[in-house]
């Protein structure tokens, strides 16, 4: 009876919970990091200029004839563009012609009278002081001829001067003088200008700071330059749209600008269809060098602590989650370029962070982008 009792009792009494399982650690999506070669380049401000420039001035004066170029046209260098009357020098000209005959004729005569008292003083027929005067005359004569044909260049050079050519190959702007104008020799203003715009300049500055830690940079082997140590040059135009064609870095300025702090650089750009036009704003993306051993960590990654800090969660080799306090460089495109605080092979928390925190066990899964658009989509 007692047996029943207490089977009774037992059957009676409600079962123990049995303990749950214990709980899975959390999944974190995460990328490995590891070296990168990345081509690091700096946007700079600027202005286009001419390759060429040449401002036409007339070396004579006179009355503009006739205007012989169309205002807006491509010349050619020693192209006519003015005719100057031409009547003045053409008759000075012809009157340094006839000045040089005559000294020629006078310098004939004076051969002659030369050697005939030669002859004659070699046998006492004439004095010592005839034939010196003799000889005198004839080198006056000489000079006279010289003198003559100088200014004979002279007069065909000023002749010349008439017609105003261009001194350099490119495109002409507009006319300051008209067919009536008076000129005069290397006047202040010009008659007009020509550029030559293909290749053409473009001008940028960068901060004396900047340019000293590219060079410190270079010579450190941190930052490598292209095999012709030549540095290219991409340009975007005031609109936005990026230039089709690449330029090369030229020269930069031996001098620092005071009032700036700013050095300026000039690159040389093709320019076939003459689409750049002088005095244009441009920005130039200009490639400072190449870093071969870049560590590069995405911005989705990269969190700020209260003191402003850049940070990001790791995963060690036991699978811990730590923070790490980053030195950033720049930006490069989605990524940050990463100065101090990651290493080659660290696994960095893409997705996931909000489940853990420092010091917590996380299991990994790779990151996978294209998934992670999918599931934002959805």
């Amino acid at each position: 009876m007692l047996y029943l009792y207490t089977l009774f009792f037992l059957q009676g009494q409600p079962q123990a919970e049995s303990a749950p399982p214990p709980a899975a650690d959390p999944e974190v999506s995460v990328i490995t990091l590891s070296h990168q070669q990345v081509a690091l380049d700096s946007e700079l401000t600027g202005r286009t200029t001419p390759f060429l420039i040449a401002e036409v001035r007339p070396q004579v004066g006179g009355i503009i004839n006739k205007r012989l170029f169309e205002e807006g046209s491509d010349v050619k260098a020693g192209q006519a563009l003015y005719q100057i009357d031409p009547a003045t020098y053409k008759a000075t000209m012809d009157s340094a012609r006839a000045a040089l005959a005559k000294a020629e004729a006078n310098l004939f005569a004076a051969q002659l009278k030369s050697q005939r008292y030669k002859d004659l003083v070699a046998i006492k027929a004439v004095s010592q002081q005839n034939y010196d005067d003799a000889y005198a005359d004839l080198k006056q004569a000489e000079a006279d001829v010289a003198a003559c044909k100088a200014a004979l260049e002279t007069a065909r050079i000023n002749l010349e001067y008439t017609k105003v050519t261009s001194p350099i190959s490119g495109r002409i702007g507009r006319s300051s003088v008209t067919a009536g104008a008076l000129v005069t020799a290397s006047q202040q203003a010009s008659l007009a200008t020509v550029q030559q715009l293909d290749p053409i300049y473009v001008d940028v500055t960068q901060s004396s700071s900047e340019m000293l830690r590219l060079k410190r940079q270079l010579a450190s082997g941190q930052l490598k330059r292209d095999e012709h140590n030549k540095a290219k040059v991409r340009l975007i135009l005031e609109d936005g749209v990026t230039y089709p064609l690449e330029g090369e870095l030229q020269f930069s300025d031996v001098t620092v600008d005071q009032t700036t702090g700013a050095v300026t650089l000039r690159a040389v750009f093709p320019n076939p269809e003459q689409e750049l036009l002088p005095g244009m704003y441009v920005r130039a993306i200009l490639e400072t060098g190449v870093n071969d051993r870049a560590i590069l960590v995405p911005q989705r990654a990269v969190a700020r602590n209260n003191k402003g800090e850049a940070t990001v969660l790791v995963l060690d080799e036991q699978n811990r989650v730590q923070t790490r306090t980053l030195g950033l460089g720049r930006a490069v495109g989605a990524d940050w370029l990463v100065n101090s605080g990651l290493r080659a092979g660290e696994r960095v928390i893409m997705e996931g962070s909000q489940k853990v925190a420092p010091g917590a066990i996380a299991k990994a899964v790779a990151f996978q982008p294209a998934a992670s658009a999918a599931d934002d989509k959805r």
